[in-house]
């Protein structure tokens, strides 16, 4: 059953004008550690393609955000959720935390997709229901 669906669109230059005037310490808020180190390999390498994958976290935690439903208020954090990739590219979604303990016990499960061309970023995110929440 779902239980909510989000979407986000995120203007790539507004991440990249935050990069610039806070410097690696945006990167180090929105990013959790797994992501940051991913972040800085595409930065050093590929700075556009470094941007994309920040613009994309972005936009991912932002639609994750909007399908459980609370927005960017505990236990959602910026850090305790990661957008990260399966060998195969696909990407999922890892939570940290009490955000964590808190999904599960809603029985939830999650489904995101991301994208990126030109001047944005977009993400996707459907949560499931998958077994009723744990008795209180």
């Amino acid at each position: 059953m779902i239980y909510g669906i989000g979407t986000d669109v995120c203007d790539i230059r507004r991440i990249t004008a935050a990069l610039e005037r806070q410097g690696e310490r945006f990167a180090a808020k929105v990013l959790g550690d797994a992501e940051l180190a991913i972040w800085r390999t595409r930065s050093a390498r590929w700075p556009k393609r470094g941007m994309r994958y920040l613009a994309t976290r972005f936009s991912a935690k932002e639609a994750f955000s909007k399908a459980v439903g609370m927005g960017m208020r505990m236990p959602m954090t910026w850090r305790s959720c990661e957008i990260l990739n399966e060998k195969s590219g696909k990407p999922v979604i890892v939570l940290h935390g009490e955000l964590k303990a808190w999904f599960e016990a809603q029985g939830l499960t999650a489904h995101v997709t991301v994208t990126d061309e030109t001047d944005y970023a977009a993400s996707f995110v459907v949560v499931e229901r998958q077994n009723p929440p744990a008795s209180s």
